[in-house]
């Protein structure tokens, strides 16, 4: 039967090359290059499984066109390598073998490039040291280094650069380039008169910050000929007040119109201004869906002829199927969401949406990456938080989980996200698997991270995840307690604990008072909630807790021991650059946060406490909600750490170490996975 999503499973031709849907994978970074900068066989598995899923293009992220003098990732592709075409050979067959189109989006990151990675000044329009820069000198402890003014002789030499790197696209088998003229990289460097302050030929009038994008793209055009498909990526609207806005960048493309045939759509810059308008266009859970999808719509309006292309917050190939049904836009780029679940667009074909993995937009994936500034990173490969074949595509060939030699009788102890992906690995292995509940419902934390409205991606991934236990043919026994004694009577061969942490009760005179609780369990409505909140604990599950209420109309006051630096510093490793869009939302929602202050003592009506002057003060309270960490629940490891041979026993996710989605899920997923 036909797909219920028809304009999106519609074909087009583009110079004669045909294009099978209009679904992209827009361009991630995965670290799984070479140190050279070549293809991997390592990074051609990793992609498979976006073709293998049914998208028509394939875009690779900050392709460097040439890496001695731009370079701001770990491992990225250098297409100024004379070696390169043979492995990105590899690359485009793969694709071609699934009747899709491997790409690469072609970079240069001008003034954001450090010294650390490349030994001297970047280059750029002007000698204008960025934000990015500043922060790297004082974080190393030496002078900010000045952009090198790119000269009419350098401005030709890296025309010519990124003309070559298509060219070596083209000579592997590819048909079509990303040139990435947004974000604040070299070309958007010369666009925005935010970076450019040049007197010359490029600087001054729009028409004339256009000519190096334009010269590009004519170089391109010149050197692979009229049957290459050249994508333009812009940001529709930088944001920063001195930035790019819609308006001239309606302009810019009439320039551009004539030298490209696809608009890539999106927004923002990517790093100045300590990150802030990086959510424009890698958006935060808490932000809409389809961000940036009103600019694609207001470009075709204006450029009716220009094939565009969207990006931004796109969650779902039923938002596609809106958005290119209406008109906005020819073709729709998503790249988490994907990466969630490489098989959406091949599930949406068999009509089965409600097998969607969902994706989160929490960042574990990019949080992986690393700074790219050479000095003081710690880089993984890419994986997902919600997808732990993401980081498995070597060991995994086609995301099959092969069957173990010996069937095992396996135990696992915890219903929460590290326990049941631990049963759905070892099921696929073909195990004999038991999981013990306590509670009556599958989800553990996942239940409580889901209750806040603004949570509405934890809702649908939660809503998922439960149909998908329930689909496992392990037996699963809820409302059951898991015993030493219960265990070594059903004999085991392998043991998983996945018994999770308990809230942090801190020692406060008046904490065991009634009107004390565990905050996420006053976001579910299982205790009570006044009017008149005081959170404690500015964690990711304070900050939360402290917005929801607030947004319920509550006076709600935060208190953290720790200074807001620290505070940031704690939070960005496991909620990303949505850390600082919560801080903005406390600010938004008038909540009073109290940094560097202690709780003293509880009382029935109010809370007392002391800052680091030592000056205690008083807040009104009729509700005081807990959020100050979680701890493994270690004793309990211990008494059923025996049950089964020593050797057999797997402790993963928060029963491990107070964690994340992501380790919880790549744990559990994995101990499974080893038995």
């Amino acid at each position: 039967m036909a797909s219920n999503c028809k304009n999106v499973f519609t074909p087009i031709t583009i110079r004669g090359i045909d294009f099978k849907n209009r679904i992209v994978l827009a361009p991630p970074s995965p670290n799984h290059a070479s140190p050279d900068g070549l293809v991997t066989h390592e990074f051609v598995e990793w992609f498979r499984q976006f073709a293998a899923g049914g998208a028509t293009v394939l875009y690779v992220g900050n392709s460097s066109i040439d890496l001695s003098e731009s370079r701001d990732e770990e491992r990225m592709l250098d297409l100024a390598n004379p070696a390169t075409v043979l492995p990105l050979s590899w690359y485009a067959e793969m694709a071609a073998a699934y009747n899709c189109h491997a790409s690469l989006e072609i970079n240069h990151n001008g003034k954001d490039t450090a010294w650390e990675t490349v030994g001297h000044a970047p280059f750029a329009p002007s000698p204008i040291i960025p934000w990015t820069e500043r922060t790297r000198a004082k974080k190393y402890g030496r002078d900010p280094i000045v952009p090198i003014e790119m000269t009419q002789q350098k401005i030709d030499e890296t025309v010519g650069k990124y003309a070559n790197a298509a060219f070596q696209m083209k000579r592997a088998g590819m048909d079509i380039a990303l040139v990435h003229g947004g974000h604040a990289n070299l070309i958007a460097q010369f666009t925005s008169p935010l970076y450019n302050r040049r007197t010359d030929g490029y600087g001054g009038s729009t028409k004339n910050r256009a000519r190096f994008a334009v010269e590009v793209c004519q170089a391109i055009r010149e050197r692979c000929g009229d049957d290459f498909v050249i994508e333009y990526r812009i940001s529709a609207d930088e944001i920063a007040e001195e930035g790019m806005h819609f308006k001239e960048t309606l302009e810019l493309i009439g320039y551009l119109e004539e030298a490209i045939d696809i608009v890539h759509c999106s927004a923002g810059i990517h790093s100045d201004y300590d990150m802030k308008y990086y959510r424009n266009w890698c958006q935060h859970y808490p932000m809409p869906h389809m961000y940036n999808v009103h600019y694609a719509r207001d470009i075709k309006q204006a450029y009716p002829n220009l094939l565009v292309n969207t990006v931004g917050s796109i969650m779902n190939i039923g938002e596609a199927e809106e958005i290119l049904s209406n008109g906005w836009s020819d073709f729709v780029a998503m790249c988490r969401p994907l990466m969630a679940d490489p098989e959406m667009p091949k599930k949406y074909a068999e009509n089965r949406p409600e097998d969607r993995r969902p994706c989160l937009r929490c960042d574990a994936c990019a949080i992986r990456l690393g700074s790219g500034d050479g000095v003081g990173t710690r880089p993984r490969v890419i994986n997902c938080a919600v997808n732990p074949y993401s980081g498995l595509t070597t060991e995994l060939k086609n995301s099959v989980v092969p069957k173990a030699e010996t069937k095992k009788k396996v135990g696992i102890v915890g219903g929460g996200l590290a326990g049941v992906y631990a049963s759905m690995a070892a099921c696929l292995r073909g195990h004999d698997v038991t999981l013990y509940e306590k509670s009556g419902r599958l989800g553990g934390n996942l239940i409580g991270a889901a209750a806040a409205p603004f949570k509405f991606d934890m809702k649908d991934y939660l809503a998922w995840f439960e149909r998908e236990a329930a689909k496992q043919p392990a037996k699963i026994l809820l409302n059951t307690e898991a015993t030493p004694e219960l265990l070594a009577k059903e004999n085991f061969d392998a043991l998983i604990l996945a018994v999770g942490a308990d809230p942090v009760t801190p020692n406060i005179p008046g904490v065991g008072k009634p009107h004390v609780h565990w905050a996420p369990d006053a976001e579910l409505g299982l205790v009570p909630v006044g009017e008149k909140i005081v959170v404690i604990g500015a964690g990711a599950v304070g900050i939360e807790a402290a917005i929801d209420f607030a947004k319920q109309g509550k006076e709600v006051d935060l208190i953290e021991m720790l200074d807001k630096c620290s505070v940031l510093g704690n939070i960005h490793p496991t909620m990303g650059l949505a850390a600082n869009y919560l801080m903005e939302e406390i600010d938004a929602e008038n909540i009073s946060v109290h940094y560097n202050t202690c709780v003293t003592e509880i009382l029935d009506d109010a809370v007392t406490m002391s800052g680091t002057d030592g000056e205690s003060f008083r807040i009104e309270a009729d509700t005081v909600l807990l959020a100050i960490g979680m701890k493994p629940r270690k004793d309990l490891v211990n008494a059923l750490r025996r049950c089964v041979p020593e050797t057999s026993v797997y402790i993963v996710g928060d029963a491990k170490a107070a964690g994340t989605i992501s380790t919880a899920t790549n744990q559990g997923f994995q101990a499974g996975l080893h038995i």
